[in-house]
């Protein structure tokens, strides 16, 4: 075999093995952050549409009652009467995330407004290494720093992970009890290991 043929064969492995790093494996993930930055969960109590065009001060209903009057429009808008004060949001639990396999940090926090609505809560201080098919688990009977072989026995899944920096939330489902499901875990679900995980207490 002449000494051009291996050089060939060489990088014909290397572009073999580049393309299962980082096209199968996923492993390019590691290198290249998603970052996010969500605003705190909307309850459905708040009653809000989420629309600023919904929101008129008196001053605009006065004025586009006057132009419907003037065009002869049969109707009148009427102004809002004020909205009831907001509820207050409640956190019922919170942790921070220890290393498991990979660095990271941050909070994680469970956030109620009083009803049964509850979201968990990844705060702006939330920053992990990046992977692939991360999930976020609530997990039964394990500690944050327990046999990670465990993690994935009795588990609610809440999602893909929205990002690896930065502030963002997951809905609870509400029969899920939280004194038994009390530990976060990013999960990868590829290879079946623990990225972080926090006790919530």
């Amino acid at each position: 075999m002449n000494k051009n043929m291996k050089i060939g064969i060489g990088i014909a492995g290397l572009a073999v093995l580049a393309f299962l790093a980082f096209g199968v494996f996923g492993i390019h993930t590691a290198f290249i952050d998603d970052e996010v930055n969500e605003a705190g969960p909307i309850f459905s109590s708040s009653g809000a549409s989420g629309l600023a065009s919904d929101d008129m001060t008196e001053e605009e209903v006065d004025e586009m009652n006057e132009v419907m009057v003037d065009e002869a429009i049969p109707a009148e808008v009427e102004a809002e009467e004020a909205e009831p004060a907001m509820p207050e949001i409640i956190t019922l639990a919170q942790g921070q995330f220890i290393d498991r396999i990979h660095i990271g940090e941050g909070t994680a926090v469970v956030l109620t407004d009083g009803s049964e609505e509850r979201f968990l809560r990844f705060e702006d201080d939330f920053a992990i290494d990046n992977g692939p098919d991360l999930n976020v688990y609530l997990v039964a009977g394990v500690d944050a720093d327990g046999d990670a072989g465990l993690f994935d026995d009795d588990f609610i899944d809440l999602g893909d992970l929205t990002g690896n920096i930065g502030s963002q939330n997951y809905a609870i489902p509400t029969d899920v009890d939280l004194e038994v499901y009390d530990t976060v875990v990013i999960w990868c679900v590829r290879f079946g290991v623990a990225f972080n995980a926090a006790d919530l207490a």
